[in-house]
């Protein structure tokens, strides 16, 4: 029997297209690796919103637009959602027999609904493994479900029933590290290049400017508005629009600190705008204030030449090289990390290191090989599961 291209259908869920306008973490990452993936052979059928842009072999919609800003709705309004995604998926699975792989990257959802749809699974997990214990410390995946992390940190903290179904970790990537980052002069100020949410720790990053005399530009959505000026409109002609905990969170512990010198919020920003701002950072701060997982930032800074200083915690101490590309201190000591911020520990990282780790660490393509390893690896257990003749699959081509 002759070789054949691979299939597989991620599944990038209801909330946002791919790539994403501004902010979009998983889809951020979708849009990174699935261009490497047929790259080097895949077929891609790509379950997703219909103002995705993204050139795929097929795509699969449910809704037309995205539905991001329903996501921190309460559970009776938003349940409908990923329900009807997943429905139209499993219809898509139903009417076809050529989709080799499902690549799924929808919370909680993802890892259970295509159990039973005669397809083998890989689950992706890009949060928190504490958040469902009910469903992840009692998961079975049956041989035909399996799952990995973004990092060996998260994994880590995973309940054992999970672990057991893990087949390791991919770390994140980003298309930055394959170009030459931009011709930039860098200035004084840090970055935190984030969602503006608790776990990313905002405040503390204000605090700490004001702190320390140094400048911090705070760039990311609040909740679902894209910056200022949409924040701004919504407080004023949507009275629900306090409602959304990161909302009220950044109205409550943030925004007091905001001086429009010391500490600005400019929003969630794109393309060059972001590039060049993180680019002439002296280093992006990351105060977190939970166990990072993934760290699609800490990757982009890396690959634009910019250092990272802040908590080792999560998958921080793994990402960086502590004294060359990052300083860290220990978790929630502020004490420590206004005393490396006032002494200037941040400037003499190495920048051309910096640059250097993301080459070789974080390309699309050494995401995309390891995600192709970790496919043949499901489809080789699944094949042994089910007792079936395993798949005869085109080789990629070499690096």
């Amino acid at each position: 029997m002759g070789t054949r291209p691979l299939t597989v259908l991620v599944d990038a869920g209801p909330w946002l297209p791919v790539p994403p306008e501004g902010y979009g973490g998983i889809e951020a990452v979708l849009a990174t690796l699935i261009p490497e993936l047929r790259r080097l052979g895949v077929r891609v059928v790509l379950a997703t919103v219909g103002t995705s842009r993204l050139e795929v072999d097929e795509q699969v919609t449910t809704f037309d637009e995205p539905r991001f800003a329903a996501i921190a709705a309460p559970y009776n309004r938003v349940m409908g959602v990923a329900a009807a995604h997943v429905d139209r998926v499993l219809q898509e699975l139903r009417d076809r027999d050529d989709v080799d792989l499902v690549h799924s990257h929808l919370e909680a959802w993802g890892l259970v609904a295509y159990a039973d749809a005669g397809v083998p699974v890989l689950h992706t997990l890009h949060w928190d493994l504490a958040k469902h214990p009910e469903l992840y410390g009692r998961f079975d995946g049956r041989g035909r479900v399996y799952a990995n992390g973004v990092s060996a940190a998260q994994l880590a903290g995973a309940p054992a029933a999970l672990r057991h179904h893990a087949l390791g970790h991919v770390h994140l990537a980003t298309p930055l590290a394959d170009v030459a980052p931009p011709e930039v002069e860098v200035g004084d100020h840090l970055v935190v290049l984030a969602r503006v949410t608790p776990a990313k720790g905002q405040d503390v990053a204000a605090r700490l400017a004001h702190r320390t005399d140094r400048r911090v530009v705070l760039a990311g959505p609040v909740g679902p508005h894209l910056d200022p000026a949409a924040l701004d409109t919504a407080l004023a002609t949507d009275p629900r629009a306090r409602e959304h905990p990161d909302v009220r969170w950044f109205l409550d512990e943030v925004a007091p600190l905001l001086d429009g010198d010391r500490v600005r919020w400019v929003g969630a920003l794109r393309g060059t705008e972001r590039d060049r701002l993180v680019a002439t950072a002296s280093a992006q701060l990351c105060p977190l204030q939970w166990e990072e997982p993934g760290g699609t930032g800490i990757v982009e800074s890396l690959a634009l030449g910019t250092p990272v200083v802040g908590y080792a915690r999560g998958c921080l101490p793994e990402l960086l090289d502590e004294g060359r590309t990052g300083r860290l201190v220990a978790p929630d000591d502020e004490d420590a990390l206004a005393g490396l911020l006032a002494a200037g520990g941040d400037r003499i990282l190495d920048r051309d290191a910096c640059r250097a780790a993301a080459r070789r660490r974080f390309t699309p393509e050494v995401m995309a090989r390891g995600y192709l390893e970790l496919y043949r690896e499901v489809l080789v257990r699944a094949a042994r599961a089910d007792r079936a003749p395993l798949l005869t699959l085109a080789e990629p081509p070499a690096g």
